[in-house]
């Protein structure tokens, strides 16, 4: 079967591997859809970086050094399914795709998106859901019903990293908070989302990508270019001079971290999302005057992401799928994916890869 392999930053290669085997009750899954995320970006920019190699050795819990297959944000339809199980062939899922251990402090606190050993499949070997066919255990699986738009149901898994977060931050009364998102890529865009479901009324966001800008405009109630406004300015103008009560740091820049501490009221709370690209530095000058909360999250656990499987299938989400702004085959995610998105950042959200050529049509 076909695989797209990471080897090494700028080395991702389509190549022909065996197809996987389900052994002790694994469900065979034949992939539909998978997305592009920004940890795979990362990877091949600059990788390895979760990926295991000779160098780290390998993941403790596959035992894998790359090459390995990327992709973590994959759907697709079951093909075999062991008979103890309550899933059958032919039935449409998306792949919960964290690896944990499940006897770590964070596991025996149900925290398994803190897990020692931490990895996903896709980054830490296991299969990926760039490629034709995947083996995993039944716990991963998340079934859809008849019908549902697979393509857009690869959005569940960045959507679950935003629910993650907005859920824990609900204490606050969203309804009345005014919400500041740092960065509108797909985890901002998907914060969005989430936050409207969770009721949030007043929402703006920092973005300087024309495309992304110009897609956020019907979803917030107001969009700053960083690089030509003054976005804590901005924030205290529309907030009567007090600033936002929260702020979702989805970028992980130092500037943005600092606009986001300044478009703080007192009291306020910066939540961070991100996985900074390098080192940054905590601006305490900005904290102790308004003894502001910083609050930070890791993905997802179990219940976060099936709490967002059932939104979705609820249509909770409305429009979502306008994230995905390009389609293409798992022959073209290299040039037309990968590379793509490294030569054309503004213009893009969302890049879905396709293992089935039919499904394009």
């Amino acid at each position: 079967m076909k695989a797209v392999r990471f080897y090494a930053a700028g080395d991702v290669r389509i190549e022909e591997v065996s197809s996987p085997q389900a052994h002790d009750g694994e469900v065979l899954v034949a992939v539909e859809w998978c997305g592009i995320c920004g940890s795979d970006l990362n990877e091949y920019l600059g990788g390895p970086i979760a990926i295991p190699s000779q160098k780290t050795g390998p993941h403790q819990l596959t035992g894998e050094v790359l090459p390995v297959t990327m992709g973590h944000e994959f759907t697709g339809r079951i093909v075999h399914a062991p008979a103890e199980s309550s899933l059958s062939p032919g039935q449409s899922v998306i792949i919960d795709p964290r690896l944990y251990c499940s006897s770590c402090t964070a596991c025996s606190q149900s925290a398994t998106n803190c897990c020692d050993k931490i990895g996903f499949c896709g980054l830490s070997g296991g299969g990926g859901g760039l490629s034709e066919m995947v083996a995993l255990p039944p716990a991963m699986l998340h079934t859809l019903p008849d019908g549902t738009d697979l393509a857009a149901a690869t959005l569940i898994e960045p959507l679950a990293v935003a629910w993650h977060a907005v859920k824990d931050c609900a204490f606050v009364d969203l309804q009345a908070t005014s919400i500041l998102i740092i960065g509108g890529g797909p985890i901002g865009i998907a914060t969005i989302f989430v936050l409207r479901v969770w009721g949030a009324k007043r929402v703006f966001v920092s973005e300087k990508s024309r495309r992304r800008k110009e897609f956020l405009l019907d979803l917030v109630d107001s969009v700053f270019d960083p690089t030509e406004d003054n976005v804590p300015s901005k924030c205290k103008e529309l907030t009567d001079g007090d600033g936002v009560g929260m702020v979702f740091d989805c970028a992980g820049s130092q500037l943005g971290f600092q606009d986001g501490c300044d478009s703080l009221k007192f009291h306020g709370i910066y939540a961070n999302l991100a996985v900074p690209k390098g080192p940054m530095r905590l601006p305490f000058e900005r904290f102790i005057p308004k003894e502001l909360t910083l609050k930070s999250f890791l993905a997802y656990d179990r219940i976060d992401f099936a709490e967002t499987v059932a939104a979705f299938v609820e249509g909770k989400f409305e429009g979502v799928e306008r994230m995905i702004t390009r389609r293409v085959t798992l022959d073209d995610v290299v040039d037309k994916g990968f590379k793509e998105l490294v030569e054309n950042p503004d213009e893009h959200i969302k890049i879905l890869a396709c293992a089935r050529n039919e499904s394009l049509l």
